[in-house]
């Protein structure tokens, strides 16, 4: 009997660890805001400190004396009574001090209600996006702060490593302290929320492109990325919130074929071979919603609204030979004058190749070929290889093949690459 009884002791235990990892990481960022408004940006390590306290006080708790029926408020009344203790501190008092805790304001008024937390998520992603803050910065202080990844998990979703990315936090914190930055909306809101759409953009890519290890931390990435959007949408101070739909439709429509683009065993499946079966519906839905109200939002045509209109139309056609190219070179036409960049243009070739033929998409990408680096990126080789093979270039399409293989280091991008190879016979 003691036996079975331990063994269900453990088992509750480890719930209990699950589930306070589970709401530690929910709660995160709106508690290291919250924490943030009362003792000043200056020391959001100190919050971070806090609510990392708060976890390990949960954690205990829990395990021993069961899951409270209210997780979130235990969390909350935990961090309120952490945070006070330090802001009763007399000694700490003045170097804590912000512009919101005055000594006529009782520290008690401390407190997590739904629009306090939208709030000042809101002001702690645009102080994280701070223009003096380098994108690397910028990131990995998002993934930190408002999202409660580890050193060690933004290490995976960069690829990188944890002294690379702490680097990174201690400069992006450097940044928020030498530059006074408050949390508070910014005059100029229409700037900043350009370079939050961009770092929301670049952390959804960072979990939708292959390029780490960890399956669930890529997944994780473009959600977060998800959910930070949908903040920005739902606060009212962000007055032109057309770009904010687009890039949210754009997110949903990609994040929509993410189970479909893996293999079991781990391999890239092309959107060609993809089992459009495992697209998630909702997903592409809830991106249709999103992309009319982007359009019905005003006139302006942005770079997120073309991108998320390209993504609509792969996720409507039945299958990739009922795919619109027409429709698609058309909107990446539109694009190059927004952005003219070799990588909108890389892209571009692919819907001419189809239009109008193989041959003219070389023809396109040697001209881009000179006139950009774009022949140091693997995806150049690979994508005017499949070009070749397609017209039946063999010695051409090896050569490329090849010469993308030795430009990354992405494992399964090389997986992808060598099987590709193999299937090409050079001609005697």
């Amino acid at each position: 009997m003691k036996v079975v009884h331990h063994s269900k002791n453990e088992s509750d235990k480890t719930e209990s660890r699950e589930l306070a990892a589970h709401f530690f990481r929910t709660e995160y960022g709106k508690l290291v805001s919250v924490i943030t408004r009362y003792i000043g940006v200056d020391n959001v390590q100190t919050a971070e400190d806090i609510v990392q306290e708060t976890l390990l006080k949960a954690v205990d708790s829990w395990q021993q004396s069961g899951m409270p029926k209210n997780p979130q408020a235990w969390l909350y009344k935990t961090a309120k009574n952490l945070t006070l203790n330090i802001l009763k501190r007399k000694q700490h008092q003045v170097k804590y001090k912000s512009e919101i805790v005055k000594d006529t304001i009782g520290l008690e008024e401390l407190n997590f209600s739904n629009e306090i937390i939208l709030d000042e998520q809101l002001k702690m992603m645009f102080a994280c996006c701070h223009p003096s803050i380098s994108e690397n910065s910028q990131i990995a202080l998002i993934l930190k702060i408002l999202c409660g990844f580890s050193i060690s998990e933004i290490a995976n979703a960069f690829f990188s490593t944890n002294e690379t990315i702490n680097k990174r936090l201690v400069r992006g914190r450097k940044q928020l302290r030498e530059n006074n930055v408050s949390l508070k909306i910014p005059e100029n809101i229409n700037t900043y929320v350009a370079i939050v759409h961009k770092t929301i953009y670049l952390l959804f890519n960072e979990g939708y492109s292959p390029t780490q290890k960890n399956e669930l931390i890529r997944l994780g990435l473009c959600l977060e990325a998800m959910r930070l959007t949908k903040i920005l949408i739902a606060n009212p101070v962000v007055k032109d919130k057309a770009d904010c739909y687009a890039l949210l439709a754009l997110m949903q429509f990609n994040a929509a074929r993410f189970e479909a683009r893996m293999n079991t065993d781990n391999s890239i499946v092309e959107m060609e071979k993809q089992d459009r079966s495992k697209w998630n519906l909702d997903l592409i839905n809830s991106g249709t919603h999103n992309l009319n109200a982007a359009m019905n939002f005003g006139n302006k045509i942005s770079v997120y609204l073309i991108l998320a209109t390209i993504s609509a139309n792969h996720c409507i056609a039945k299958s990739f030979s009922d795919t619109n190219w027409g429709a698609i070179l058309s909107l990446y036409d539109n694009l190059l004058e927004l952005e003219d960049s070799p990588t909108i243009r890389l892209n571009r070739t692919v819907a001419l190749s189809k239009v109008v033929g193989n041959k003219k998409a070389i023809f396109e990408l040697k001209k881009l070929e000179i006139s950009s680096d774009i022949g140091k990126h693997y995806l150049y080789h690979s994508t005017i290889a499949e070009f070749y093979q397609q017209e039946n270039k063999i010695e051409e399409a090896i050569s490329h093949f090849k010469k993308a293989i030795s430009l990354t280091e992405n494992k399964r991008d090389v997986k992808l690459l060598r099987k590709k190879l193999t299937t090409l016979v050079p001609k005697s």
